[in-house]
């Protein structure tokens, strides 16, 4: 067996695999020094470390060749393998042949780690047996020990795992589809990976959309299965979960049952109601109940990376929003502030449009603080969006100058925004690594201060 890429699916893969029993083989085209944890963690299964390029034998030669998420599906090596016969499958494949349960996938352009977290909280409240993991950090065939087939299942996927997969979850559900990756493919092809999660449901099979979203309004026709929606501005045309009145409402056999009012959503942002309604359908459908339900609501604080307020300077409340790797993210946080912001643009450019998010930046921010790879055309477009002086905008190197120019700059009760628009990829191995040094920047202030 071939495993290509070792990152957590690949370590996931290599113990697996390993324990079953196969002779494993991994092939990644990075270096031993750069991939020093990621060997450490299989050490004990003793693979054979093919490094530094992804060789055609490597795949040609194998049993099974297994791709990890992210690494390019259309590989010299991996085209070759198929050429040749050799079945190319993922992880996240092999874990729906194996799982003896039902699988509930979630997915989205946004929002599906959140909702993929609440879900889980929810479940975990209703004192449910479930299991959770995926995209959201936690590799899935480890966990194939601890399923039972009443075991409840919750995954969320990404549409590099999509793209590999031939089945779909008995439950899935899209939080939204948005342009996304357009460095890498066409908004159609994009919008297909998405479309998997559901591509392949039997009639008995259930998929929840996101109403208030265009894509997801369109996937409703097309389901094979049952459909449930969610939304936050219209009525649903049957079950699932909507905003009434400002509350959160799960609709059953066409009865509502109020679940939690808005007010004592702890999330900040439209958008993170979006995600309870979501979470909502899924867990319910999962065997959660409503009033556990409404605690794992109350009690959420978020996920990492996501508006997670840092701490608070002279009054200034620091935010890192690393995971805005997208401007209709930064949008959303932008949103989410009522108070005068200080925004930290910057990154690496997806060649998404810019416009909209500009004009808010200007609507919104006292100062908008540009840096990295991208950091010029940020700072043109919100200078182009500019009608006067305001907000001031600034170019700096990295995020460590841009947090220490944010402090300048921002005054009592102001929020600095970290909600960059960009990949974390001109400076950083993740969108992770980088929040974690925006984070470190923050800490450097109070010591300083």
């Amino acid at each position: 067996m071939t495993v290509v890429g070792l990152g957590i699916e690949g370590i996931d893969l290599v113990r697996y695999l390993t324990v079953e029993g196969a002779a494993v083989t991994v092939s990644d085209s990075r270096t031993a020094m750069q991939l020093r944890e990621q060997i450490e963690a299989v050490a004990d299964c003793d693979p054979h470390l093919s490094l530094g390029e992804n060789r055609t034998e490597d795949a040609t030669n194998a049993e099974v060749v297994f791709v990890s998420q992210g690494v390019p599906t259309d590989l010299p090596a991996l085209r070759a393998a198929r050429r040749e016969g050799v079945p190319v499958s993922s992880m996240t494949q092999l874990f729906l042949d194996r799982c003896p349960a039902p699988v509930a996938g979630i997915t989205g352009s946004s929002g599906k780690t959140t909702t993929t977290a609440l879900t889980a909280a929810m479940l975990d409240a209703s004192g449910v047996d479930y299991v959770v993991g995926g995209n959201i950090g936690i590799g899935l065939l480890s966990l194939l020990e601890r399923i039972e087939p009443t075991t409840k299942v919750v995954v969320e996927l990404s549409h590099t795992q999509l793209e590999m997969v031939e089945e779909s979850p008995a439950l899935a559900c899209v939080t939204n589809v948005t342009p996304n990756h357009l460095d890498h493919y066409s908004w159609s092809s994009y919008v297909d990976l998405k479309r998997r999660i559901f591509q392949f449901q039997a009639p008995e099979d259930l998929a929840i959309f996101n109403l208030d979203d265009e894509v997801c309004a369109g996937f409703v026709d097309e389901a094979a299965g049952r459909v449930a929606t969610t939304s936050m501005t219209r009525d649903l045309p049957g079950d699932g979960a909507l905003l009434l009145d400002d509350t959160v409402v799960r609709r059953e056999a066409g009865e509502d049952h109020a679940v939690i009012h808005r007010d004592e959503i702890p999330l900040r942002g439209e958008h993170n109601v979006a995600n309870v309604l979501s979470a909502t359908a899924v867990a319910s459908r999962l065997g959660a109940v409503d009033a556990a339900i409404a605690e794992a609501v109350r009690t959420f604080r978020g996920v990492p990376h996501r508006l997670e307020p840092v701490t608070t300077i002279r009054d200034v409340l620091y935010v890192n929003d690393s995971i805005a790797t997208t401007p209709e993210r930064t949008i959303a946080g932008l949103r989410s502030y009522e108070e005068p912001l200080v925004l930290l643009l910057g990154g690496r450019d997806k060649r998404l449009p810019l416009r909209e998010m500009a004009a808010l930046a200007v609507e919104r921010c006292r100062a908008v603080i540009t840096f990295g790879e991208a950091g010029d055309l940020f700072a043109e477009a919100v200078r182009e969006a500019q009608d006067g002086d305001t907000p001031s905008i600034e170019r700096v190197a990295d995020v460590a100058a841009a947090v220490r120019r944010a402090a300048d700059r921002a005054r009592a009760g102001d929020v600095v925004l970290f909600s960059p628009a960009g990949t974390s990829f001109d400076a950083y191995r993740t969108f992770e690594v980088r929040g974690a040094d925006f984070r470190a920047a923050v800490a450097n202030l109070e010591v300083a201060r």
